[in-house]
């Protein structure tokens, strides 16, 4: 049995993008021609995949199936279609990153502008995301996360700053109403501003220093969603709501402003930058290749 190719494609996107007309958008195509040619693979299939609704567009299980198949089974297609790029005088297409909200901010701001410079055949697409995602199934070429968060069997190249610090900080005003912190266990005393993941987790504040780690679960004035409400935090920190718990690179501004005071500096964690990473096949589509290549003689990554 053979199937259209673009009648696929067609169902893996409105799969990703949850719709017909999110899918329709990406491909560039009208809604009503992705919903007859996923309505044509069906037919040819005998077998329904999509579960419809006037609010969702959802897999069924024979639709899942096709889908863990069939995804990187179009990356090795498209990656294989992309060899031509080899023979062109620049690298061209475009390159679909999936990064979390902090890289977009302290990592990605000073490699993109170079790389767009370098290669202006190449056209990014970030995705910005705190919650875990398998990059393929996503649509993505590649992504962006801490070593903890790798998943197995993936390429891992140093992207950004090799090291860096969890930092803790409250504004002059609040200090000089309720105290300084002189060790971790005071800040179960204090007004703290904590993120939540998008699973529902609230990650527990840590410290170190000398050998010896903490873990606190501090009192929550104001809990804010991982990604971009996190500036909500930090806004109500210099605002002198509370203590607030975050990468030192984010805060820096606001204490070389002195809107922020560093809190229980000697305790502050460090831990590996983050790493690029994508999957170890063979033939890396030119876009992709180029942003590696990019990246691994970048200043910020050596």
């Amino acid at each position: 049995m053979q199937a259209d190719l673009g009648d696929l494609h067609a169902f893996v996107a409105v799969v990703r993008a949850k719709g017909f007309r999110g899918a329709a958008r990406q491909n560039g195509q009208s809604a009503s021609a992705v919903s007859e040619a996923v309505r044509r693979l069906e037919t040819q299939l005998g077998v329904r995949l999509l579960n419809r609704t006037t609010r969702s567009v959802l897999p069924t299980e024979a639709g899942q199936r096709l889908l863990e198949r069939l995804a990187p089974a179009l990356g090795e297609v498209e990656a294989a279609l992309d060899v031509v790029n080899a023979f062109r005088d620049r690298p061209a297409g475009t390159l679909r990153l999936n990064v979390p909200v902090s890289a977009v901010r302290l990592v990605l701001p000073a490699i993109v502008p170079g790389f767009l410079a370098a290669y202006p055949d190449i056209v990014l697409d970030i995705i910005a995301e705190d919650s875990f995602v398998d990059v393929l199934a996503a649509g993505c070429d590649a992504g962006i996360r801490y070593d903890e968060r790798l998943e197995q069997d993936m390429i891992a190249v140093p992207i950004g700053p090799r090291l860096q610090r969890f930092a803790c900080a409250a504004s002059p005003g609040y200090l000089k109403q309720f105290g300084r912190p002189k060790h971790p266990q005071e800040l179960l005393k204090h007004r703290c501003l904590r993120m939540r993941f998008h699973s529902g987790a609230m990650p527990a504040w840590e410290f170190e220093k000398a050998g010896e780690k903490l873990q606190i679960e501090p009192v929550s004035r104001l809990i804010v969603q991982s990604g971009a409400a996190v500036d909500l935090a930090v806004e109500a920190a210099m605002a002198g709501s509370g203590l607030v718990y975050l990468f030192e690179d984010w805060l820096q501004p606001h204490f070389d402003s002195g809107a922020l005071e560093p809190v229980l500096e000697g305790w502050w964690p460090q831990f590996s930058g983050p790493f690029l990473y994508y999957p170890g096949r063979r033939l890396l589509p030119a876009p992709l290749q180029a942003f590696v290549d990019f990246v691994r003689t970048h200043p910020t990554t050596r």
